[in-house]
């Protein structure tokens, strides 16, 4: 796997967050509950199906390959992971779209940045575990195809198109210029190519430990799809909408890892 490769599944889920974001300047009015109730349900299925399919079962594979107890890593990670975002949760200030409370230590920072830090915290395991995926492809050895690591950059791709739009289109009608609520939805989505190189660049010290990495961002994962996407598609009327969202979301990820890993 060279290096071309690796750069271009980094900016795949990079460019989904920053053309969802361009969203601002071809639609007038802020996206309907429902479009929005439909676009966090299909992000949360992609990240459960990524999370089982791309994550937790290479990293039950990885472990037997390695004559580990298979399901020691895989266990534990995950709950690792579940916990670095619980702890991320309650330290980073944060404001979720659609609600008025804070979330996080107290701050005096801005709505709007509170809100690309609502964002960014979820972009956080996504950018793990596409950096984790895709030391693994370059290792070789590990059973993860670039076939793999590419889907898995992709369907992030697509479940970031929307939050980049749902990010920016509130900014906007906050009374931010388009310019400026073009610029923060794009900046939320830095974190995951800067996670994502981050890991690549550690690989010879990660590497022994790649099973528990890869349910550590299944983990950090699932804790944003059950703590803030779920709950937020639910909120109020038509949630039955999410629900389809989530069989959508959930089905291409899957079809995609299945057919390209």
């Amino acid at each position: 796997m060279n290096m071309m490769n690796t750069l271009i599944g980094l900016l795949i889920p990079f460019a989904g967050t920053t053309l969802g974001a361009a969203m601002v300047f071809l639609l007038k009015d802020q996206i309907s509950p429902r479009i929005q109730k439909l676009l966090l349900g299909f992000a949360s299925g992609v990240m459960m199906a990524a999370s089982v399919w791309s994550l937790l079962i290479p990293s039950i594979d990885i472990a037997e390959r390695q004559e580990m107890t298979a399901w020691l890593p895989a266990a534990g990670g995950f709950l690792c992971g579940m916990a670095f975002l619980l702890l991320l949760d309650s330290i980073i200030p944060h404001l979720h779209v659609n609600s008025d409370e804070d979330e996080g230590l107290q701050s005096k920072l801005k709505r709007s940045t509170k809100l690309v830090l609502a964002v960014t915290l979820h972009n956080i395991p996504e950018g793990m575990a596409v950096g984790v995926v895709l030391a693994g492809a370059m290792a070789g050895d590990t059973g993860i195809s670039l076939a793999g690591a590419m889907a898995l950059s992709i369907g992030i791709a697509i479940q970031n198109f929307p939050e980049g739009a749902i990010i920016s289109m509130p900014l906007k009608s906050d009374g931010n210029g388009k310019g400026k609520s073009f610029l923060y939805g794009t900046l939320s989505g830095v974190v995951e190519p800067v996670a994502g190189i981050l890991t690549i660049l550690l690989i010879d010290l990660l590497l022994p430990i790649l099973p528990f990495l890869l349910a550590f961002a299944a983990g950090a994962m699932i804790y944003v799809v059950v703590e803030e996407l779920i709950p937020e598609s639910q909120d109020g009327h038509h949630s039955n909408i999410a629900t389809i969202g989530v069989a959508a979301g959930f089905t291409l990820m899957m079809i995609l890892d299945v057919a390209l890993g």
